[in-house]
């Protein structure tokens, strides 16, 4: 099917796509396949698993399939994302795609995935309002935790992931993410 597909698409073509297609999101109006597998949707389900918690009174927690318009018009869809209750309309999951960042994203970054790609994402993430942002390595066992493009944090497998005054209470060991790894 994405072999087929014009070179350009509009953001209507974009969400008329079948769902089977794998993790895709829109960038410049191409459709990009984002490479994922079990080992990444283990990792994406840990975190929810340890994220709900801290997170289920204040807002939405979403996974892999929940896509975001950004200012520029991409459609950025990552691994697991959080957006507060009062950005939500009427305090409500919208049916369609969410204008802007979520307040929290999160990457998992497959060895094959495109560097400079990921460097663009964290950057349209952090201007369209995203709070933090997450990368998430597994090759690495690390997380590289945004909140601006001058606070950027490495954390290895004995440190600790917190949500620091976005999710309050939220901590886990960066190990804890990679158990079933």
């Amino acid at each position: 099917m994405l072999e087929t597909m014009p070179e350009r698409i509009t953001e209507a073509e974009f969400a008329a796509l079948p769902h089977d297609l794998g993790h895709i999101e829109l960038v410049d109006g191409e459709v990009r396949t984002v490479p994922t597998g079990l080992k990444h949707e283990d990792i994406g389900a840990i975190l929810m698993y340890f994220l709900t918690p801290h997170v289920w009174k204040m807002g939405r927690i979403y996974g892999s399939s929940a896509g975001y318009r950004l200012p520029g018009g991409n459609i950025r869809v990552p691994d697991v994302s959080f957006v507060r209750r009062e950005r939500l309309p009427d305090g409500e999951s919208p049916d369609a795609f969410f204008n802007g960042a979520p307040d929290l994203a999160v990457e998992i970054i497959s060895p094959s995935e495109d560097r400079a790609d990921s460097a663009r994402k964290v950057a349209e993430y952090l201007d369209a309002g995203a709070r933090q942002v997450w990368q998430v390595y597994p090759e690495t066992r690390r997380v590289v935790v945004f909140r601006s493009p001058d606070d950027v944090r490495t954390l290895a497998e004995d440190d600790e992931l917190s949500g620091g005054d976005l999710i309050p209470g939220f901590r886990c060991a960066v190990s804890e993410l990679f158990q079933l790894a």
